[in-house]
């Protein structure tokens, strides 16, 4: 499986945090995965950083990263295909970040890791 990782999910799985539920977490350490962040979550965790929405023991552009190498879990750049697939995606969900990590997934054709339940209103892979 190639596996999308939703921000929370990945906040949650450097954390430890016991939301994760365990079919996800088997899922992002199952080494026959690929398992990746897009560049789209470390902008929104920058973003709700600067507005104090979202703490973290060490500045975003360095902490997040080094999390994401540490769990040796691949960076997704955004490209301008999965841009494009914007144009097509209906507006079920109003998040700019959620609607690129969309995109990507349909781009790249992964499942995405979330509990968004908008998310889950697209033709997408979940889990």
């Amino acid at each position: 499986m190639k596996l999308l990782l939703d921000t929370h999910i990945f906040l949650w799985f450097i954390s430890g945090n016991p939301k994760l539920s365990t079919p996800v977490l088997n899922a992002i350490r199952d080494p026959n995965n690929e398992v990746y962040l897009s560049v789209v979550s470390i902008w929104e965790s920058i973003v709700k950083y600067q507005l104090n929405k979202l703490p973290l023991p060490q500045s975003p552009e360095i902490y997040l990263p080094q999390q994401r190498v540490r769990h040796q879990i691949a960076s997704l750049s955004l490209d301008e295909d999965s841009v494009a697939q914007l144009i097509k995606l209906p507006l079920f969900h109003r998040d700019p970040f959620d609607r690129m990590l969309i995109c990507q997934a349909l781009h790249h054709r992964l499942t995405i890791a979330t509990v968004d339940q908008k998310i889950r209103a697209y033709s997408i892979s979940v889990i």
